[in-house]
């Protein structure tokens, strides 16, 4: 069975960072990439940034582009979040999520495992 973990939210003021991770364990699968996604209270869960494994080529979300950075780490087998800049509209809980096919990377349907969930709460 696999198991991602995430870690890394908590509590942050307006402008601060914060940094997630994602790691995970149990039976191993190929990646074609990896997401966080989002979801805040009495909304749908949205797509925030993807990395692809293979090649590190990345993608953001328009509301967190410039601010937020995806990353891998191959040797650790792991995926980072940096989160700078951090406005009240990033409150959420943060899921990371794997994609094992080549489908749509901003579509929380097409990915296959997921966390569950490290909640970002940003006060103004």
């Amino acid at each position: 069975q696999v198991q991602l973990v995430e870690s890394g939210g908590g509590l942050a003021q307006a402008g601060d960072s914060l940094r997630l991770s994602c790691a995970p364990s149990g039976r191993t699968f190929t990646r074609v990439a990896m997401g966080w996604f989002r979801q805040a209270p009495g909304k749908e869960r949205e797509f925030v940034a993807a990395i692809y494994w293979s090649t590190g080529n990345t993608r953001y979300a328009d509301s967190v582009k410039d601010r937020f950075t995806i990353s891998r780490d191959n040797a650790k087998n792991t995926m980072s979040l940096q989160m700078n800049s951090l406005k009240p509209e990033d409150t959420a809980v943060y899921y990371c999520a794997g994609l094992t096919s080549f489908s749509r990377y901003d579509d929380a349907k097409q990915y296959t495992y997921w966390g569950q969930g490290t909640q970002v709460t940003v006060s103004s």
